[in-house]
């Protein structure tokens, strides 16, 4: 006499339905994935690629640059530097943006705190995580011993004064964080 086996077996029904869930998750990831826009990086006034095949040779401009020069930002009010009890380190001051337009002053000067007027300065007003608000000005005006430069600030929120300063063979970069309140 055989004795019939009644048991169900329930493994088979798990691996469809294992499958099944990573096939949706698989799914459901690239649909949120391609659905985020990409910005780039814009950390040296460059697209992120020429600055990553470059980054020796920007590096060497900027330590040339920096044993003669340097660049200070003048005429501009800061908000004031708030422990950040979170991050554990110390924070930057950021310039206080006001909504409309803002005028930006630098002084380009030499170790005897000469100024110097024949530096080609440019200047790119952008926000740290998109490139859609940039303001980019390729040649900022001397005047006065200060390169001053006018943008119209109208969004709240986090931006970065990107300056670039260009003496020569030496190449100086400078980023002041600053900030629009609602």
């Amino acid at each position: 006499m055989v004795k019939e086996n009644k048991e169900k077996t329930y493994w088979p029904h798990m691996i469809v339905g294992f499958l099944l869930i990573g096939i949706t998750l698989g799914y459901w990831t690239v649909k949120h994935a391609t659905s985020l826009p990409v910005q780039e990086e814009n950390e040296y006034m460059l697209k992120y690629q020429k600055a990553d095949m470059n980054i020796n040779e920007i590096l060497e401009k900027q330590k040339a640059f920096d044993k003669k020069y340097k660049i200070i930002i003048s005429d501009v009010e800061m908000l004031p530097v708030k422990k950040n009890e979170v991050l554990h380190r110390k924070q930057k001051s950021q310039v206080k943006l006001a909504k409309g337009e803002n005028t930006f002053s630098y002084e380009v000067v030499n170790v005897k705190n000469a100024d110097v007027p024949d530096a080609n300065v440019s200047f790119l007003l952008t926000r740290p995580h998109t490139k859609v608000d940039d303001i980019m000005i390729e040649t900022v005006p001397f005047s006065d011993g200060k390169y001053r430069v006018t943008v119209s600030v109208e969004k709240p929120g986090r931006y970065v004064l990107r300056i670039r300063a260009r003496i020569g063979d030496a190449v100086g970069y400078s980023d002041t964080p600053a900030y629009l309140k609602p």
